[in-house]
């Protein structure tokens, strides 16, 4: 059985789940967004698809990233946060998780150095809320940005599933070519091992009612 987000425990207690870049700073600035030439870690886009949490270091992973956002939550605060993330009955994982496991990931998720960014994932392009834009027409963005090096990379293949993603659509071999207007070919050739896994996870919650 499918449970639809419980976004609304965090709207009424104020809890950040989303931050753009703070220090990094756009190489280009579009009415749609932003184009990092070199990228940036520091945008934290936390729920914005239909993917749930699906392992345990997922869910760390959420954890440290909502302690980082908010460093002056309380601890009691944060604590019944993380139970409830990782509540299989509030909609944000597909797992359950024993209490003493849970426990154990929250005292190590204490210990964290907040001044010290959680890993993230290279971001090139960032898209604001409510363009209006259609997939295809993002697509067409990201490929004549990215595209510009003609290197049809992890890197640009990576970006290009972020954004299929984000509409909370399939992400398929076939997008991804349309994207750098290259054949599905390139695209297996280019991919690796990794991305493959990653495009499996982001697919893997897309269709589930949230």
């Amino acid at each position: 059985m499918s449970h639809k987000r419980n976004l609304d425990y965090l709207h009424r207690r104020r809890i950040i789940y989303r931050r753009s870049p703070i220090t990094d700073q756009p190489s280009e600035q579009f009415e749609w967004g932003d184009f990092y030439e070199n990228g940036t870690h520091e945008c934290y886009e936390l729920f914005r698809s239909n993917a749930k949490i699906t392992t345990y270091k997922s869910l760390k992973w959420h954890l440290l990233v909502l302690y980082y956002l908010n460093p002056d939550i309380d601890q009691k605060v944060f604590d019944q946060l993380a139970k409830f993330i990782a509540d299989k009955e509030n909609g944000f994982i597909t797992f359950s998780i024993k209490y003493v496991h849970l426990n154990s990931m929250i005292e190590e998720v204490d210990m964290y150095d907040i001044s010290t960014a959680p890993k993230n994932k290279l971001r090139k392009i960032i898209f604001k809320d409510g363009t209006g834009l259609s997939l295809a027409a993002k697509l067409k963005i990201v490929g004549g940005l990215i595209g510009r090096s003609k290197k049809v990379n992890k890197e640009a293949i990576y970006t290009a599933m972020l954004v299929i993603n984000s509409n909370k659509e399939l992400i398929t071999v076939g997008k991804l070519a349309y994207t750098y207007n290259c054949s599905p070919r390139t695209i297996y050739r280019n991919m690796g091992a990794e991305l493959k896994q990653e495009k499996e996870i982001l697919n893997k919650q897309i269709y589930e009612k949230i």
